[in-house]
C-alpha cells in the first residue's frame, strides 16, 4: 500500500488529465472521489497509494489517470468537491430558515449531523493541511467568501446588528470546527440537540449578563 511503489507511478508528460466529457465519465471520476475520500480518510496520505484508490474505486489505474494527475492533485480535487457538497447540504438546509440567527442554529445542527455521517471530511482536511497548506486554506477560504455576503445580506435587511463581517464569519467558523470535532467526531457524549440550542444561545445573547441577572 506504499505511495511510492512502481504501480503508483503517475503518467508520462504527454498524457494530460481533462475533464469528464460524458455523464459515465463524471460519474467514474465521482467515483474516484469517493473512493480517495474512504482511503485517504482511513489510511492517511502518505499511506494510501494509488492502487489502493483504485482498488477501491474499482477501475484501472489507466482510468484513474484519465483524471487526475497524481495523488497530490487527487487530494486538492477531493478537498474542493468535499467543499462544494458540504455547501450544498447546508444551504438546502438553511433555506427555510425565518432570518440570519435561525439559519446558523439550522445550519450548525445540519453541519454537525453532516460530520458525525461523514468524519472522513474532518481527516482529508487534516491530511491536506501537511500536504500543501493551499489546499487546506482553500476549503476554508471558498467557505468563508460566501459566509460573508450572507451575513453581509442579513445586516441589511436588520436581521443581526452591524459588524466585521469578515472577523465574524471567521469566528463562527473556528466555533463550529471545534464543536464538529468535540462532539460529532471525538465524544459524542451530548445529544446534539443540546449542543446546537447552547451555541444557539451564545449567538443570540452572548455572554454579557443582562439587566435581571446582574
Amino acid at each position: 500500500m506504499s505511495a511510492t511503489a512502481p504501480s503508483d507511478s503517475a503518467p508520462s508528460p504527454r498524457e494530460t488529465p481533462s475533464a469528464p466529457k460524458t455523464a459515465r465519465g463524471a460519474r467514474t471520476r465521482a467515483q474516484i472521489l469517493k473512493a480517495a475520500e474512504h482511503t485517504i480518510g482511513t489510511l492517511g496520505y502518505h499511506r494510501a497509494g494509488i492502487t489502493d484508490i483504485t482498488r477501491a474505486a474499482g477501475v484501472a489505474q489507466g482510468t484513474l489517470y484519465c483524471y487526475f494527475s497524481g495523488k497530490e492533485e487527487i487530494l486538492r480535487e477531493l478537498v474542493r468537491d468535499m467543499g462544494h457538497q458540504v455547501r450544498a447540504h447546508l444551504a438546502a438546509e438553511t433555506r427555510d430558515a425565518r432570518d440570519r440567527l435561525d439559519a446558523e442554529e439550522k445550519g450548525l445542527r445540519a453541519f454537525l449531523l453532516y460530520l458525525a455521517e461523514n468524519p472522513s471530511l474532518y481527516r482529508v482536511l487534516q491530511e491536506a493541511q501537511f500536504v500543501d497548506e493551499a489546499i487546506h486554506r482553500e476549503y476554508y477560504e471558498a467557505f468563508g467568501k460566501g459566509y460573508t455576503r450572507m451575513l453581509a445580506n442579513a445586516t441589511r435587511k436588520g436581521e443581526i446588528r452591524p459588524g466585521n463581517d469578515e472577523i465574524r464569519v471567521w469566528a463562527l467558523m473556528g466555533m463550529s470546527n471545534f464543536l464538529g470535532l468535540r462532539f460529532a467526531i471525538w465524544d459524542r457524549d451530548r445529544p446534539l440537540d443540546e449542543v446546537v440550542a447552547a451555541a444557539a444561545d451564545f449567538l443570540r445573547h452572548g455572554l454579557a449578563l443582562d439587566g435581571k441577572e446582574r
